[in-house]
């Protein structure tokens, strides 16, 4: 630390004036990496016109579902300056959470639940956050503001902002047939930051697409979620479905959920460039031995004050405990362990009505038809809820 604070006194100091641009894209460069980040480029704000226009038919297919937030401001998204008018640069940031594991072995252990690997160890936002506004208080104390006033903003997925096509043009890698970004150096691992910045700072060349005729993303996908090449129906997702999604999943897609509980990895684990990926490095962004693949017995016997400490500091604990054990009952539906029954059971009466409504489908997928039929007739005349009776209905 020491040693980068008298860099920075250094840049402020004498003869700071004739700083060169193209030492100052390598220091920040050097900053960048000696804070924790794995890749760095930097575009200018009108190199996404054609991802714009992608993104816009996007909304107009429906292909975001109940992701409404993405449809508010579209101006704002398409074109960093419809964001902030003042940026001349934008500096886009990756962070490697390489996992040490297939994440695919996991589908195969029906009784244990599958977390996508980017939710097994601390929520990224927080961390990636408080390393770009470091960087940006790096540059501003860096860069020779008398001459060009330095002013920045820094977004990690929060904010309007398309970092995936900013990501390809700053050379970072380039959106895959599965629409997410894709390494030659980390693979399909790479969370990403952008910092957005009034300085005029030389530009990386856009990475080329090198899926060539590959399909193995858009093969793998359980739900067919991709009607096209670089194409993405999110209602058909499973990381949509259970995450975004706030009500009862689509029966047409609860038993290709499998075991995954929060998100889906097939599309990324299944990309060849994985072959070059690096495990990553942060320790805070690892996997938790409790969230590798943890049972669903143990999952279903959560209440909020266990799921809240289960999950602390995980970006699971934003769906909620309802939505949660919801996912978890249609994994338990789908282990073919009849001995989980008994957990499908005791949810029936749970205080939620999307957790009793999971639990009844799981309770049909695990019992005979007439211990099912009996289940029902106990408990359908108490139901208040339409959509739960409507769940007994469906199932029987």
């Amino acid at each position: 630390m020491a040693g980068r604070r008298a860099g920075v006194a250094h840049l402020c100091g004498p003869g700071f004036l004739n700083f060169n641009p193209i030492e100052l894209k390598a220091a920040l460069a050097r900053e960048a990496r000696a804070l924790g980040f794995d890749c760095i480029g930097i575009t200018e704000p009108g190199t996404i016109e054609s991802a714009g226009k992608h993104f816009l038919e996007f909304i107009a297919s429906g292909g975001h579902g109940d992701m409404d937030w993405l449809t508010a401001s579209p101006e704002r998204r398409v074109d960093p300056r419809g964001l902030w008018q003042d940026v001349r640069s934008v500096i886009m940031l990756g962070v490697n959470y390489g996992p040490d594991q297939d994440p695919l072995a996991i589908l195969e252990q029906r009784t244990r639940a599958a977390i996508s690997v980017y939710a097994q160890g601390d929520d990224y936002h927080d961390l990636i956050k408080k390393r770009l506004k470091a960087l940006a208080r790096w540059l501003i104390a860096a860069a020779p503001c008398e001459v060009n006033p330095c002013e920045v903003k820094v977004f990690v997925d929060t904010a309007a902002v398309m970092e995936k096509p900013l990501a390809q043009a700053a050379h970072l890698g380039w959106q895959g047939k599965h629409t997410n970004l894709v390494s030659r150096e980390f693979g399909s691992w790479l969370f990403l930051g952008a910092i957005y910045t009034t300085l005029e700072l030389p530009r990386d060349d856009a990475e080329i697409d090198h899926c060539g005729s590959c399909r193995a993303c858009l093969d793998i996908c359980p739900t067919a979620a991709f009607p096209a090449p670089y194409r993405l129906d999110a209602r058909r997702c499973i990381s949509y479905l259970t995450i975004e999604n706030k009500g009862p999943i689509p029966r047409e897609f609860r038993k290709s959920i499998g075991n995954r509980i929060y998100g889906c990895d097939d599309c990324l684990a299944a990309c060849p460039w994985n072959k070059f990926a690096q495990r990553g490095r942060e320790a805070k962004l690892s996997a938790r031995d409790e969230l590798r693949a943890p049972t669903l017995v143990e999952l279903a016997r959560l209440d909020d004050a266990a799921f809240r400490a289960l999950f602390t500091k995980s970006p699971v604990k934003r769906i909620g405990r309802d939505r949660f054990l919801r996912n978890v009952l249609i994994a338990i539906g789908n282990s073919g362990d009849a001995e989980l029954a008994q957990e499908a059971r005791r949810l029936l009466a749970d205080e939620s009505a999307l957790v009793r409504g999971a639990a009844v489908w799981a309770l049909a997928q695990l019992v005979p038809r007439e211990a099912f039929a009996a289940a029902k007739a106990a408990a359908i005349a108490n139901e208040p809820d339409e959509s739960v009776r409507e769940e007994w209905q469906a199932a029987s």
